[in-house]
């Protein structure tokens, strides 16, 4: 029967490990919420202004744009450390997918915001709106696949927890 100590040094050998993390928490996964949220809100704010016309939705969206991208930056640099951290993330094929969706995501977003910066309604209707969706949509397949990554390849998933 082997010890504790040695069944927990093999199980963290098995799972690719978190370079950025903070106590044994990856900073990934605590920054990625930031821009989702972000993003969804400007479709969000996007969607109210199609309706309504009402320009404060239209700055909502601007401001929900720059907070995310901000967020998006943040864990894109602890993502970038965390895939180039250990070889292991790297040899996993959804892994580099769910990378080059997030930076597509990443770049969609930044034109987003220099489309937000128009005056009136060319600012989100139709442009903004279409970007917004389909950054949404991204994020959709992102997160599942970055799910995917700590539930069924454990990465980032420390000795003795439960993905």
């Amino acid at each position: 029967m082997s010890s504790p100590v040695t069944k927990d040094a093999r199980l963290s050998q098995l799972n690719p490990q978190s370079t950025a993390q903070v106590a044994g928490h990856p900073i990934h996964a605590m920054l990625v919420p930031i821009p989702v949220v972000c993003f969804v809100g400007t479709l969000v704010t996007d969607i109210a202004y199609w309706f309504t016309a009402n320009m404060q939705w239209a700055n909502f969206s601007v401001w929900l744009l720059s907070v995310g991208l901000i967020g998006a930056a943040l864990a894109a640099l602890a993502g970038m450390i965390d895939f180039f951290g250990d070889r292991r993330i790297r040899r996993i094929r959804t892994a580099w997918i769910h990378a080059a969706g997030n930076a597509v995501t990443l770049a969609l977003s930044i034109i987003n915001v220099f489309v937000h910066s128009r005056d009136a309604y060319t600012s989100v209707v139709p442009t903004g709106l279409i970007l917004s969706a389909v950054v949404v949509l991204i994020l959709g397949l992102t997160g599942w696949l970055g799910a995917g990554l700590v539930h069924r390849y454990g990465v980032g998933v420390q000795a003795g927890e439960r993905a």
